[in-house]
């Protein structure tokens, strides 16, 4: 088990206990509507909450593989429940007959559901005294799944999980002790539901860099995953553009099961259409690689405008300053 000091986003059993009284649930909304405010962003208790947040899983993973013993607390199988439910409605919503081949109509059916039940799915997880958090922690849960106007999806979603996950924690809903089942088991079903709806519905990489980008959807499995890589006895990074190295251990790895996917997806040379992962892969260890990927996921994704005009902001993640 991973035994890390709670850090901003994460919760002590004193928080939780706490944790009503201490806000004043809101229905979050957007604050960055300028490039200006990007500052704000920068200066704000949401991103300092939500950076040791994932800095926080980032320790709690570290060295660990998905396949290892950890705690699965009532929470973690709700959301697991959740999240399964979501699945099922994909099943449930087959794309339909159109003339374009990307961005399926048929995902607004099935996004349209989430909108109408997604407070009702949320308050499944969230324990009694924490109850008039679900209205704030729903609009998370709906930003996380991609856009129904533009049929899109990309880190700026994924993130929007990561902070409904943080926002979990400050209600105390999740503990630290849940630290590897949150990534896991959450985000890894998470991760394999974003891929159905990716695949089933032919979305489109929201703001993609293409070639120049990590990955046209996700970030965050690289970091964690690089984190579980750390001090590997046998794998370096020059590894994982062999297909044999990634089909022996995706099971253990998350960063592999990335590979994977875009092994699965996507057709000729590797450096030509993952250029970014190319260059990391000629990096010299793994512990510089998991510290190079919160870097470039700092400035490309949470110094983007592009992204993070979008993030919303309640009492849980606050555009107001961090107290000095």
């Amino acid at each position: 088990m991973a035994d890390t000091e709670p850090q901003s986003g994460s919760s002590t059993e004193d928080d939780a206990a706490n944790a009503p009284a201490t806000f004043s649930f809101v229905v979050p909304k957007k604050e960055i509507s300028m490039v200006p405010d990007m500052g704000k962003w920068r200066r704000s208790q949401a991103y300092a909450d939500y950076m040791g947040f994932i800095l926080s899983l980032n320790e709690g993973v570290k060295r660990k593989k998905l396949t290892c013993e950890y705690k699965v607390s009532e929470t973690v199988e709700k959301l697991l429940d959740l999240l399964g439910t979501l699945d099922r409605w994909i099943d449930e919503t087959p794309p339909v007959d159109q003339p374009s081949r990307f961005g399926n109509k048929a995902y607004r059916t099935w996004y349209s559901k989430l909108d109408q039940e997604a407070e009702a799915l949320v308050a499944t997880v969230l324990p009694e005294s924490s109850a008039p958090a679900a209205q704030e922690i729903a609009v998370y849960l709906k930003e996380a799944v991609g856009n129904a106007t533009r049929i899109d999806y990309g880190t700026g979603h994924e993130a929007a999980f990561a902070a409904f996950l943080c926002c979990l924690c400050k209600v105390g809903a999740l503990r630290v002790d849940d630290q590897m089942a949150m990534v896991f088991r959450v985000f890894n079903r998470y991760l394999e539901v974003m891929r159905k709806l990716q695949k089933t519905y032919r979305m489109e990489p929201a703001g993609s860099q293409g070639v120049w980008g990590l990955d046209d959807f996700q970030f965050l499995p690289f970091i964690w995953g690089s984190a579980q890589l750390v001090d590997h006895p046998t794998l370096e990074p020059r590894h994982f553009i062999e297909d044999k190295v990634v089909n022996e251990h995706y099971p253990d790895y998350m960063f592999l099961e990335c590979i994977k996917f875009i092994n699965e997806m996507k057709t000729g040379p590797f450096a030509e259409h993952s250029n970014q992962l190319w260059n990391i892969s000629a990096v010299p260890n793994w512990a510089k690689v998991n510290q190079g990927l919160i870097r470039m996921y700092k400035a490309e994704c949470l110094e983007k405008f592009p992204v993070i005009q979008h993030f919303k902001f309640g009492s849980l993640l606050s555009v107001q300053p961090v107290k000095p």
